[in-house]
């Protein structure tokens, strides 16, 4: 398939939203590598980072690797950032941005705070800390939908009291969804709470680490380190921020930030309302898989959102785009 010729600079305000875990599939990238010079550039950028071929395993595989959160999170990161860097090249540029944990790194690159090799580096270790955080089979998380935060929140509390163990909200993703996070014995607490209190549905979910709650506690600490010791520069534009769903342009406030989520809650309906509040003509998602477009329709179904992942995706993105340019009768 021949590169979509986007060449001028669109002038249309756009919000870019940068996706999470698992948002992972056996060749994602792989097209944007082929077609894209600036996209195998990205790949062998980070496969140099990283000291082996995070390219093959996001074009080939194993799918088992490819889901290991030390894997898997430098190996979404590479894909969004190769998107983005593609977008780039055509003009096609956002005046806001925000990513969904994980992806708040991707949304650091695109705002110029963070270098991409310092960024994909970083995920690894991040990935590798989360992971040996919590020793196996101790935490859990569950997804509880059909129900307010508000409502969930105080199952959690509740559970929390009753078991003397660590629940709290981890993602407000949505009106309708919020994941929950902590010890087995307080998350399954939680879980029969909600569905008592009237939760259409709660789903366990498959995950290798109780993420975005005090159990994270090791791993935020050795993460600090490791940021601590990076440079980040000014934001060239603002990044929504998933702890405190506020707009950041200040080094240290982004760096503080990243260093806070590991155990605080994606704020993920606020920041993405926070976005909305600037009026964009679209939002984006850049990188794997549609999840927060997902969301998105959960959180306003009135805003558009275009997800690019591959050359097919970035010619729907085109026809978009001059779709919102094209003047009124």
């Amino acid at each position: 398939m021949p590169p979509p010729r986007i060449m001028a600079k669109t002038m249309t305000k756009l919000a870019f939203l940068f996706p999470g875990q698992n948002s992972q599939y056996v060749g994602m990238g792989r097209d944007l590598a082929r077609n894209f010079p600036i996209a195998q550039q990205t790949f062998d950028e980070a496969d140099a980072a990283l000291g082996f071929s995070i390219a093959k395993l996001c074009f080939e595989g194993p799918e088992d690797q490819l889901k290991l959160t030390e894997f898997q999170q430098p190996a979404i990161c590479t894909v969004s950032v190769a998107a983005l860097r593609v977008l780039h090249e055509r003009g096609i540029e956002p005046a806001f941005v925000a990513g969904h944990s994980l992806g708040e790194y991707a949304a650091n690159v695109a705002a110029g705070s963070l270098p991409f090799a310092d960024a994909v580096r970083i995920v690894r270790q991040r990935g590798k800390f989360m992971q040996e955080a919590v020793p196996a089979g101790r935490g859990a998380m569950a997804a509880v939908l059909g129900m307010s935060s508000e409502e969930t929140s105080k199952a959690c509390a509740d559970a929390a009291s009753a078991t003397h163990s660590v629940v709290s909200a981890a993602n407000f993703n949505s009106p309708e969804q919020t994941v929950i996070s902590g010890e087995a014995v307080a998350v399954e607490r939680a879980a029969q709470a909600a569905k008592e209190r009237g939760a259409k549905r709660v789903v366990m979910l498959q995950v290798s680490a109780p993420f975005h709650c005090a159990l994270m506690q090791p791993a935020q600490d050795r993460l600090a380190e490791r940021l601590r010791a990076t440079e980040f520069s000014p934001a060239r534009l603002p990044v929504a921020v998933n702890v405190d769903a506020a707009f950041a342009t200040d080094p240290a406030t982004l760096r503080d930030a990243l260093i806070r989520q590991v155990t605080g809650t994606v704020r993920w309906v606020e920041s993405v309302q926070r976005l909305i509040s600037q009026a964009p003509a679209a939002f984006v998602e850049v990188g794997p898989g549609k999840v927060l477009s997902g969301l998105l329709r959960q959180i306003d179904r009135s805003q558009t959102c275009v997800n690019v992942e591959d050359a097919a995706s970035l010619e729907k993105l085109a026809a978009a785009l001059q779709t919102l340019a094209a003047p009124a009768d």
